[in-house]
């Protein structure tokens, strides 16, 4: 339990006060947590106790919570009708409604079947030294490939195969690094990035899966592979920084079309591959493109192509709208479950990225801001966290990577994600800060 004393309160600031949970009384209302609300069963920011059960839930989840003081010394709780101007505001039935979301997830990310039958056999530092150079290598070949498709040439995919070899026992002995390394982005390469960044998370997804190593090679070619039909997409409309016509549109879905010919015309490429290739913009509902499949007529290849696509394509910079953070994407992701994508594929996606993927800016329960550069497998609450700026926004000199299960503060909490800041919210480049992990 608690260092706090369990009969008196520790700290009185206003209408609010700190007590400890064997303190806690029905009636009293609660107005804030020892720890985010997300991470715990309450649906309401803000609550009046009325039964013996969420005294129970609250020492079962707390330490200590914040209560609203009621008018006169011996009153330390009261109802929700009581609570004086200057009181957080009730929320508004979208932030409702978001909460549920995140407290799913977070019930998704510790449910048992959350661990893959692959078990990690480097750590990411090693595993980063190991397929440094095969990450180079692939970042050149779909760049040589993506040119000679543009060029009409027939592409050699044995040099293609071997990188995505590489690259898949890498990421089954660790998928950490190459997830660090897929955090480079620049516009001018969308494209190329794209394709490698698909595969590398296509590779992670199949990990989590279960996927025998030949099944997750054949689905890391169709990823990576995927878009190689953008080559006949004009530049015009692939870099228009504007929504694209009805017109355009028709031209852009036909990327799907044209990647699929190219392919068949190697043949080379499995059947697997390809059903990444034209099933990436398919959709659980029936609303994609371009045969407007539903369910189980796109199969898992196709759909997994569908979700990390998507992810990828939302979490990046365009040139018509700027990054939306990845914890932000795995909540909507989560959401379109049975509509946009399948709801058992779309679980498993977010227990294989964890509620905070690589490439996160967080804000720690210490004010200190870093970017997560490792998943914690075993508590995925607590990741391993790039120290950016501290409390007082000074920069950290080394920018240490810290496993935040093994701290704790002054007055000996734990190190805890308070929240997640959207990346344009801060001075934070997360791809510049992990290429310095990275060493790229």
């Amino acid at each position: 339990m608690s260092g706090l004393s369990a009969n008196r309160m520790v700290r009185d600031s206003g209408m609010k006060v700190v007590v400890d949970v064997e303190q806690l009384k029905i009636g009293m209302y609660v107005c804030e947590l020892d720890r985010p609300w997300r991470e715990t069963p309450f649906l309401f920011q803000g609550f009046e106790i009325r039964d013996q059960d969420q005294i129970a839930s609250l020492r079962q989840y707390c330490r200590s919570v914040t209560i609203l003081k009621g008018e006169g010394d011996r009153q330390i709780g009261f109802s929700h009708r009581q609570v004086p101007a200057g009181a957080q505001p009730a929320w508004s039935p979208a932030q409702h409604r978001s909460l549920r979301v995140e407290q799913e997830v977070y019930k998704i990310n510790n449910h048992p079947n959350a661990h893959s039958v692959y078990q990690d056999v480097t750590s990411m530092a090693e595993e980063v030294d190991t397929v440094r150079d095969t990450f180079i290598e692939t970042r050149l070949l779909i760049q040589e490939i993506l040119h000679d498709a543009k060029l009409g040439r027939s592409l050699s995919l044995s040099s293609t195969k071997k990188v995505v070899h590489n690259m898949a026992e890498s990421v089954i002995r660790n998928p950490d690094a190459l997830m660090c390394f897929a955090q480079l982005k620049r516009k001018d390469e969308y494209t190329a990035l794209h394709s490698l960044r698909v595969c590398i998370l296509a590779l992670a997804f199949g990990r989590q899966l279960g996927l025998p190593r030949d099944q997750l090679e054949v689905l890391g070619l169709g990823a990576l592979l995927h878009d190689v039909g953008k080559v006949k997409v004009p530049e015009a409309i692939l870099a228009k920084p504007d929504a694209l016509t009805p017109q355009e549109y028709d031209i852009m879905k036909q990327h799907v079309a044209w990647g699929a010919e190219i392919l068949y015309q190697t043949r080379q490429v499995p059947g697997a591959a390809l059903d990444v290739v034209t099933g990436h913009h398919e959709r659980h509902d029936g609303s994609g493109y371009l045969r407007g499949l539903r369910g189980d007529q796109i199969g898992d290849f196709g759909m997994i192509g569908a979700i990390v696509d998507h992810y990828d394509a939302i979490t990046s910079d365009r040139a018509y709208r700027g990054a939306v953070s990845a914890h932000s994407v795995l909540m909507k992701m989560y959401e379109w479950r049975n509509t946009l994508f399948s709801a058992p594929l779309v679980e498993k996606f977010i227990q294989c990225l964890g509620v905070y993927p690589i490439g996160s800016i967080v804000e720690l329960n210490t004010g200190d801001i870093g970017v997560v550069a490792a998943i914690n497998r075993q508590q995925r609450l607590k990741p391993h966290v790039m120290m950016v700026f501290d409390a007082e926004r000074h920069p950290y000199q080394d920018m240490p990577i810290t496993n935040i299960i093994n701290c704790r503060t002054a007055d000996d909490r734990p190190w805890e994600i308070e929240r997640v800041l959207e990346p344009d919210s801060i001075d934070i480049d997360p791809a510049q800060i992990l290429r310095m992990a990275v060493a790229l």
